[in-house]
């Protein structure tokens, strides 16, 4: 079998993708890491959010063994994933303004926490409104989303601008625009998508990059084991009960 097959050649894509960002967003991903380090330690909360399938790198991160404890999903009814039917209803919830805002007013969110905020395009009215809502509300916002769609596409929010615009941080996906990485003559569209691979990776270095960060500073960072492994449901249980303040996904 040819090593240029299909499969091999989404993997060659993807692995690229991955040096790219990890060679060229090494000081955004440090940062972004000091920036949950610094939340941690002052006492503030960590949430991530997304919608489509920018909600699975968001979730990834969210009750994952091996991650921290203290990062939960700011989840918008609708828009988390594709199990709203239709599906296609998720797509034009992401356009609705106003959506934002009540959706933080509802949420436990408060200055001082931090927010992550996935959004491959960056384009939509949903995800430019909660960063621009969450930083007026005094959070730290973190953008992870391709920046080439800024130069490429037209903004859907009334500012004109972009998710990348309203952030104190932005990890560039490096995803190109329409997120296909393969073409074929006999294929009348692009396929194979990348996104998730790289952007969850993408969010995995910055969450590791945190928990070293605090270990490094003498704090232990609040970290959950797998449930599957001996003493990992009551290891969790205790990292619960002491940050059941700021851990809001077991309600």
């Amino acid at each position: 079998m040819s090593d240029r097959t299909p499969a091999n050649r989404f993997l060659d894509a993807a692995i690229d993708l991955l040096h790219r960002v990890r060679d060229e967003e090494a000081d955004s991903v440090a940062a972004a890491g000091a920036l949950l380090a610094d939340t941690v330690a002052d006492g503030g909360r960590l949430f991530a959010f997304g919608a489509g399938h920018s909600s699975l790198a968001a979730q990834d991160v969210v009750y994952r063994a091996g991650g921290l404890a203290l990062m939960n999903l700011l989840a918008v009814p609708g828009v988390v994933g594709v199990d709203v039917m239709p599906a296609t209803l998720g797509s034009a919830l992401e356009r609705v303004d106003g959506l934002a805002s009540a959706v933080l007013d509802a949420s436990p969110a408060r200055a001082g926490d931090a927010l992550v905020i996935v959004s491959l395009s960056g384009r939509n009215a949903l995800p430019v409104e909660m960063a621009v809502n969450a930083r007026a509300l005094g959070m730290k916002v973190i953008g992870v989303t391709s920046v080439a769609y800024a130069a490429q596409t037209t903004s859907r929010h009334v500012s004109g601008t972009y998710l990348k615009d309203h952030c104190d941080l932005v990890l560039d996906s490096k995803i190109a625009v329409g997120d296909a990485e393969l073409t074929l003559d006999n294929v009348p569209a692009p396929f194979a998508p990348a996104s998730t691979v790289v952007t969850t990776a993408l969010l995995q270095a910055v969450v590791a990059t945190a928990a070293a960060t605090l270990a490094d500073r003498g704090v232990e960072p609040p970290l959950l084991r797998s449930g599957n492994v001996d003493g990992g449901h009551d290891w969790n249980g205790r990292v619960m009960d002491r940050y059941a303040d700021r851990i809001f996904y077991r309600r």
